[in-house]
């Protein structure tokens, strides 16, 4: 039924989001700017950075969101920032995604820089046939860092699966009109990605090869 698997990045396949909250709070805390609770600072993560910065302080102007992101990467794209870890099984399920031969995908708010980088961190970068970012594309949910690795592995909407863990995620499956399911352990709630339209929410990873094998049989 699938040929291709769209993965998101942060919150599904890596455990990044401690990091992501940290670097937008001490990006606000450079700028003298009330530091946003965790709980807001986790429902934006999924967004491009520009959209998620602008959600969180909606008072900015855009010169000022400019500044706050300059300040996000700048933690963010330290060196001797420790890497994230991966969330287990991630690994493992690429691998016997690819044993099966399913084309592989990552669309993410992340940066073309910041995606890279975690890319090399995780060695992982060598599962993927296409990769979108949200400062190469509209930001999630919008559409187009979808349909544009659709277009360049010449494939049809209805032969991708998205996998994610937030809303912004369902959403972008829904309006390029590719099936998406979601994950539970990442920043946004299971009831949440079913009410955006995910098929399915799995707690571990390794769920994912038994669904798929399901969804072929029907």
């Amino acid at each position: 039924m699938y040929e291709l698997i769209v993965f998101d990045w942060d919150g599904t396949l890596m455990d990044s989001e401690a990091t992501i909250v940290n670097c937008l709070q001490m990006a606000a805390k450079d700028l003298g700017i009330a530091e946003p609770e965790p709980e807001r600072a986790r429902d934006v993560i999924g967004l491009g950075l520009h959209q998620a910065l602008a959600s969180l302080f909606p008072e900015s102007s855009d010169a000022e969101v400019e500044v706050l992101a300059k300040q996000y990467r700048k933690h963010f794209l330290r060196e001797d920032r420790e890497p994230s870890p991966l969330f287990p099984g991630a690994r493992e399920l690429l691998e016997e995604l690819v044993s099966r031969d399913y084309f592989l995908a990552v669309a993410t708010g992340k940066s073309r820089q910041g995606l890279d980088m975690e890319l090399e961190h995780s060695g992982l970068g060598d599962f993927f046939q296409a990769t979108r970012c949200a400062d190469e594309a509209f930001s999630k949910p919008h559409p187009q860092m979808l349909l544009d690795v659709l277009d360049h592995l010449g494939m049809t909407s209805k032969q991708a699966l998205v996998i994610g863990d937030t809303e912004y995620d369902m959403q972008m499956a829904a309006n390029a009109g590719s099936d998406a399911i979601g994950v539970g352990f990442g920043v946004h709630s299971p009831g949440r990605l079913r009410e955006y339209g995910a098929l399915t929410v799995v707690e571990h990873l390794r769920h994912i090869p038994d669904w798929l094998a399901g969804s072929e049989q029907q």
